[in-house]
């Protein structure tokens, strides 16, 4: 691969380019002494693979934004004493795939040259996450808590690896459930970059929870989640079925093309539901939902959260109502899930000998059996249903 370092000072340009040969012998390396505003003469002509530009203020991000939109094969390092969050937000707006404080640390460049030499590879494709929509038959059911401790639940399994996606794109909250971290970037951010989708900007705009569960949150703003189109999320999630083993995505209880749209790409539907007069009567008009969309009945899991014997509303009369067999029972353990929500810990964590815990558990286990030779049982689905 050729790679141009452009730095305003040469001895600064050639000391990167000391320090590129360094890392990897077989990169092709030339150094040029340009400001930022003139990177054209140095992307023209003999183009390179990657470009490392030192000294960028955020002035300098605008003119980058224009090179890398017009050149979106060529990758970028920037090196920048500027390390805010804005800062690395606006970077990452311009195309800009790393960057790196000064004084430049080897190993810190030698992680980003792999990271770069490692998305330029072709590599075999991989056996695509199953999909997993946790969606709400009414607001109040829980689902976004149900959908946040079943992700940190599934990825505690067998080392395999979760991505969390909020599409409750409005009022979502679920990385509030899970971590006491703020996101820097959101689903929004990532829509409008849509472009540049990669695993490495999408792992980026994510939340680290633990190293198997990552969070993708919901838009910042109220007005950034109308920007978020049914397509936009299509291409989110097929990129990150190729980057995780699960893919659990939170979409609340509004029916529109986003949600619609996850439906579409589950593989299993979770609706959540309390056993109350409101949220049964919401319950039937999603399974009514269910059945004009065609989705095989296989694919749609029911889950009643806080149950308890004895109540008004019977199982036996849920499952009556509409027309399913075996519901998952969450069961009520409210002192515990509401320290958890407050603390922004999963539940797990907190208290692991929780009934509602244990219930998960067992949800885990039913949807992802222990591997076998490094192979997902083909048979899940049968193992879920007892078919």
């Amino acid at each position: 691969m050729k790679v141009k370092i452009a730095s305003p000072h040469s001895e600064n340009a050639e000391h990167i380019a000391q320090l590129v040969r360094a890392t990897d012998p077989d990169l092709e390396v030339i150094a040029a002494t340009a400001p930022v505003h003139g990177l054209a003469g140095v992307i023209n002509g003999n183009r390179p693979g990657l470009l490392i530009i030192d000294a960028v203020d955020a002035q300098g991000l605008e003119a980058i934004g224009r090179i890398t939109h017009a050149n979106p094969d060529v990758e970028t390092i920037v090196i920048s004493s500027e390390q805010s969050p804005a800062f690395l937000m606006k970077a990452m707006q311009a195309g800009v795939r790393e960057v790196l404080p000064p004084p430049l640390s080897p190993p810190a460049l030698r992680a980003a040259l792999q990271r770069v030499t490692r998305k330029r590879q072709p590599t075999a494709p991989a056996q695509l996450g199953e999909v997993y929509v946790v969606m709400a038959c009414k607001g109040g059911s829980g689902s976004s808590f149900i959908a946040a401790n079943l992700a940190h639940t599934l990825s505690t399994r067998d080392g395999r690896t979760v991505g969390l996606i909020d599409l409750d794109l409005q009022f979502g909250d679920v990385l509030l459930m899970l971590a006491d971290q703020g996101a820097t970037s959101d689903i929004a951010e990532v829509a409008r970059n849509l472009e540049r989708l990669d695993a490495e900007l999408l792992r980026s705009a994510m939340v680290t929870v633990t190293p198997t569960l990552s969070v993708l949150a919901a838009p910042h703003e109220l007005s950034h989640a109308l920007e978020v189109k049914a397509a936009q999320v299509a291409a989110i999630v097929k990129q990150a079925r190729q980057m995780f083993d699960f893919v659990v995505l939170d979409v609340g209880r509004s029916i529109d093309a986003v949600s619609l749209q996850a439906l579409d790409l589950a593989t299993l539907i979770f609706p959540v539901l309390q056993l109350t007069l409101p949220q049964l009567r919401d319950a039937k008009r999603l399974a009514g939902l269910f059945r004009s969309l065609d989705v095989p009945e296989d694919r749609v899991h029911w889950i009643v959260n806080r149950h308890h014997k004895g109540g008004d509303i019977t199982l036996e009369a849920l499952e009556k109502g509409l027309g399913i067999k075996n519901p998952t029972t969450v069961p009520n353990h409210f002192d515990a899930v509401a320290a958890s929500i407050n603390q922004g810990v999963p539940l797990a964590k907190l208290a692991a000998k929780s009934p509602v815990v244990r219930a998960l558990r067992d949800l885990a286990k039913a949807v992802s059996p222990p591997l076998d030779d490094g192979r997902r049982e083909s048979r899940w689905l049968s193992s879920l249903f007892g078919a």
